[in-house]
């Protein structure tokens, strides 16, 4: 009984933690096809505490957004935003609007700085050009990945991004208030690539 109290309490934050980040952030709401679909690295995290599913649509092929994402990051192109947000950012702390082959060709194994703190970082764990990424890193007691996969939809492409972590000791605050912080950041992202594609 108090495990399916329990569970049944998780499955309620996740439930609140969506349809409150669905209303605000429409824009990366995910479908539910790609919510329920198996993603690469989901093994990396198998028995994940919470999961964080975002999703859009850009108008330009996977081979086009691939090395938009691949040099996405901290210390490399930065994390891109709208300009209408950007006015507010410093201009040396903006995110390129343009691709820097620097960032080009990542693999298995490399680390990259990322926003979570100080010496936070991220690893490729899998990558497969114009397809999918994944990232892994832990987090104080936390282990996490980040999965970024590209499928063709028309003439487009689209992005399905998935954050697992475990163990998460207060759930319901990652799900909930976690889950309306990376559904701000990633909306950001998808308006801040709309403008750059569009260049």
């Amino acid at each position: 009984m108090r495990c399916g109290g329990l569970n049944r309490a998780l499955w309620r934050a996740s439930v609140v933690g969506m349809d409150l980040a669905g209303f605000l952030f429409p824009s990366v709401v995910p479908r539910p096809s790609e919510i329920s679909a198996a993603r690469v690295g989901d093994d990396l995290i198998p028995r994940a505490d919470v999961v964080m599913d975002r999703a859009f649509t850009l108008d330009a092929p996977p081979v086009t957004v691939w090395p938009w994402l691949e040099q996405l990051g901290k210390d490399r192109a930065g994390w891109y935003l709208p300009r209408r947000v950007e006015r507010f950012v410093p201009p040396a702390r903006r995110a390129n609007r343009h691709l820097d082959p620097t960032y080009v060709g990542l693999r298995v194994g490399d680390v990259i700085p990322d926003y979570g703190g100080r010496h936070a970082t991220f690893e490729v764990a899998i990558v497969e050009p114009a397809r999918h990424l994944v990232y892994t890193s832990r987090r104080g007691h936390t282990n996490l990945s980040w999965a970024l996969v590209l499928t063709h939809e028309g003439a487009g492409t689209r992005v399905h991004l998935r954050l697992r972590l475990s163990p998460v000791r207060h759930r319901y605050v990652a799900a909930v208030l976690g889950g309306l912080f990376d559904a701000l950041t990633v909306a950001g992202m998808a308006a801040g690539l709309h403008e750059r594609l569009a260049l």
